[in-house]
């Protein structure tokens, strides 16, 4: 009788910072974070024999937790390399946001983990080597199979960071590169799977194979099941995306973000005459839900987590009037008066009158009358700095024009969202509002001749005149297909994260006045 194995792969993908099982905005419990996946891990090797457990990438950045530890641990292990190191983690693979802290931080957090980071795209600009060491991974089964699992992530990434945090550093074509080492790893290793761990993801539908965003090569997640074979399971991620399916006969999965679902896969393989064999793949994704979070993690989160609590709950300003956002909408179609503060944080730290910024998620809740630093953070979650661009008029009317694509009509002539902002992947941050210049949207015209009366002073804005402008470096490099500000030239760079920024204001004005100046019109109203 043959023998048969089963190993089950276990993975993560976008944890962003997700420890614990709370939301810091409120510190309400939550069934998310590593600590809750941690107890799973256990189980699932307390019933199986062999388990691989693997990290898909951005990991380390996008909780209070983890902007509080790069402020004042940073000299410390890395809380979230800890807690994998803990669960036992065999490989991990370079997401984008690893790099948001710059490039210390992410190489630091390589260096103190117990497993290898695959980074098969990520090379160094002098070698061409992969940057991080190691472009794939073999498990092998004691007596049983062999697993290859290959790492590539998103080659977007000099898209949005910036460039002194990706110095040196090269981010080859992701497709390309599994083109190049699939068939190398299978002459070479002999292994008797295939699994690519992709920090990225699908640009089609599974199905139809129909375009379902703009294929720039961020998302190449199809592209690869299409055109590199030898893959058995595609594990993909970045899109904070829950969904199971094939792809030309590859297995694909993706599970969510913040620690709140995991991938599973089980490989089923038979002994034959000539080796083992992979005979039954299959994958599901499972939720954390109300398990209890593993012990040793949360005793070994007690002291940064504490630290944490402090500084969150530390009173930095107050606002008279109302910075709150009830309706995130309608912050968006009418100016608000928290968008307005951050434009106001941005000009003055930037000494300039032309600033852009945009609401980053749905539910933002804005300030009340305390601000506290748990009320910055939630609101400002990413460690953006600003940069202040020169810009010609047209390039300031080319990307009014992208953002007004945020906005369409339903079918009793409202203003609602542009589905392509939701679905497969929520993209309200790549809606920008503008402060310093006065304009109208009209979302019953064709996209791309949307604005009207755009005005700088009182006067209209000229197409051939320079204007500088201040905006983050996420948007400043072209992030959210922002394709006018690429190569513009840099007037200059605040070196400061938005968070500390805000943080300063509020020093030099402790008592700040909502108001919200109606520079902007969504029409129809």
């Amino acid at each position: 009788m043959a023998e048969h194995t089963l190993v089950k792969i276990l993975y993560t993908s976008d944890v962003h910072g997700n420890a614990m099982p709370i939301l810091y905005g409120t510190n309400e419990e939550a069934s998310l974070g590593l600590a809750k996946y941690a107890t799973i891990v256990k189980q699932t090797r307390q019933a199986h024999p062999h388990v691989l457990v693997l990290d898909n990438g951005d990991l380390i950045q996008g909780t209070p937790l983890m902007t509080h530890y790069v402020k004042e641990y940073a000299q410390t292990e890395n809380p979230m390399v800890g807690i994998l190191n803990r669960i036992g983690v065999r490989a991990g693979v370079i997401g984008n946001h690893e790099f948001n802290f710059g490039k210390q931080i992410v190489t630091d957090a390589v260096k103190q983990s117990d497993f290898p980071w695959l980074s098969a795209n990520i090379v160094d600009v002098e070698s061409g080597e992969p940057f991080f060491g190691q472009p794939y991974y073999i498990h092998e089964v004691a007596n049983g199979p062999k697993i290859a699992v290959i790492g590539v992530t998103t080659p977007y990434i000099p898209n949005w960071e910036s460039p002194a945090h990706i110095e040196g550093i090269a981010f080859l074509d992701a497709c390309d590169t599994l083109q190049k080492w699939v068939p190398y790893i299978r002459e070479k290793e002999q292994p008797d799977a295939v699994i690519v761990s992709y920090h990225g993801g699908i640009e089609r539908d599974m199905d139809s194979g129909e375009p379902t965003e703009e294929l720039t090569g961020e998302n190449q997640g199809y592209q690869i099941c299409a055109s590199v074979p030898g893959i058995d399971v595609l594990l993909t991620g970045h899109q904070h995306r829950i969904l199971t399916g094939s792809i030309h006969d590859v297995l694909v999965l993706q599970p969510g973000n913040n620690g709140m679902y995991y991938g599973v896969v089980d490989l089923q393989f038979e002994q034959t005459a000539t080796g083992w064999q992979l005979t039954n793949r299959e994958g599901a994704i499972g939720a954390v839900g109300d398990i209890e979070p593993d012990q040793e993690i949360m005793t070994y989160m007690e002291k940064i987590e504490a630290s944490t609590q402090t500084w969150l709950d530390q009173p930095i300003g107050k606002i008279v009037g109302d910075m709150s956002i009830t309706d995130p909408h309608v912050a968006r179609t009418h100016k608000h008066p928290f968008v307005e503060f951050i434009q106001r944080v941005q000009m003055d730290a930037s000494d300039t009158d032309i600033s852009v910024t945009s609401i980053l998620k749905n539910d933002t809740t804005g300030f009340t009358s305390t601000v506290t630093m748990r009320d910055v953070v939630s609101n400002y979650m990413y460690p953006n700095t600003l940069v202040v661009l020169a810009l010609k008029g047209r390039d300031i009317l080319a990307a009014l024009e992208k953002s007004a694509d945020y906005f369409t009509l339903d079918d009793h002539g409202k203003v609602v969202v542009n589905p392509t902002y939701i679905s497969p992947k929520p993209q309200h941050y790549n809606y920008d509002m503008w402060e310093g210049i006065d304009y109208e949207i009209h979302v019953d015209q064709p996209v791309g001749s949307r604005i009207q009366h755009v005005m700088y002073h009182g006067k209209p804005l000229q197409m051939d005149e320079t204007y500088e402008v201040v905006l983050n470096n996420y948007r400043a490099s072209g992030g959210g297909n922002f394709n006018m500000f690429k190569q513009k030239p840099v007037i200059r760079e605040i070196q400061k994260d938005t968070v500390e920024l805000i943080h300063e204001y509020f020093e030099k004005h402790p008592v700040v006045q909502a108001t919200a100046n109606p520079n902007f019109t969504v029409y129809p109203e």
